[in-house]
């Protein structure tokens, strides 16, 4: 009689944690970002069709990084769950806090079952409320753990750079094109060089609590949000005047024969602002 393979328990949560944590971070990051009116979610995404950013409910989204097949399912899942509530009860009674925690225990489940491999996912469920204060943020690991997060959250790919970069730059209150302009370029430091990512790379959606209508969740189109991105990017630096111009290079006086005018003090110039494999997960 064969005697079955031994593995203690710790090492084999290990090694799924570690499997899991890989698959994660083969794909792109996802930002979610509040904003002044709302929730802002930015995702790195080439595919027009493959949805990372998606409405969950009235004031609720999901956003999910890794495998796309895995966290549909579970997108899929949490609109029917929320529907049923909604229809059985009331439109109040769903809650981002009760969807997270369903998709907790279901995350959860999965990976202390030996069964079956875990899920390479990490998900966010947010829902906003009538203010900022009100807001809610949850995000979700593989292995079921939920953490109720405030102001952003980073998931999928090298998150940790990314986060960085947000945190250093990130202020309550910012504007939507501020917290746009300042997602893209977080995005565009994940690594050693810096990229300038274009709309039809970016995938954008919104919570807009200013919506008249009782759906707060809003898709931004890739003519919006060049508009936007265009209009919030930083001023150019004002250009030196060429060597031997206005001034002569011997005495360093004006070459006109104007007397030379101190500008205003009200018009100083001011610094600008400083600044697929199909096997591959999103």
């Amino acid at each position: 009689m064969s005697v079955p393979f031994y593995v203690s328990p710790e090492q084999l949560m290990r090694d799924r944690a570690d499997f899991a944590r890989k698959g994660i971070a083969k794909g792109r990051s996802a930002i979610a970002l509040q904003y002044a009116d709302g929730i802002l979610f930015v995702a790195e995404n080439r595919s027009p069709a493959l949805h990372k950013v998606a409405e969950i409910y009235d004031r609720m989204a999901f956003a999910a990084v890794g495998r796309y097949n895995e966290f549909e399912n579970l997108r899929i899942a949490g609109v029917r769950l929320a529907d049923m509530r909604g229809y059985s009860y009331d439109r109040r009674d769903v809650t981002g806090r009760a969807l997270a925690n369903a998709y907790a225990q279901t995350l959860g489940a999965i990976f202390s079952s030996g069964g079956e491999k875990p899920l390479e996912v990490e998900i966010l469920v947010a829902e906003i409320g009538t203010s900022a204060a009100e807001d809610q943020i949850y995000r979700l690991t593989y292995d079921g753990s939920i953490a109720d997060v405030r102001g952003y959250a980073v998931m999928g790919g090298p998150a940790d750079q990314v986060a960085d970069y947000v945190g250093e730059h990130y202020t309550e209150g910012i504007s939507l094109a501020g917290a746009l302009r300042l997602a893209v370029d977080a995005l565009g430091h994940d690594g050693t060089e810096v990229r300038e990512l274009t709309p039809d790379q970016l995938e954008v959606a919104v919570l807009d609590r200013t919506r008249s209508q009782v759906r707060k969740f809003k898709r931004m189109s890739e003519e919006t949000l060049a508009g936007i991105l265009s209009e919030s990017r930083p001023a150019e630096a004002p250009t030196e005047p060429a060597e031997g111009e206005g001034k002569s290079e011997a005495s360093g006086e004006s070459s006109t024969d104007e007397a030379p005018t101190a500008p205003p003090e009200d018009d100083a110039p001011v610094a600008p602002p400083e600044d697929p494999d199909t096997d591959r997960p999103l």
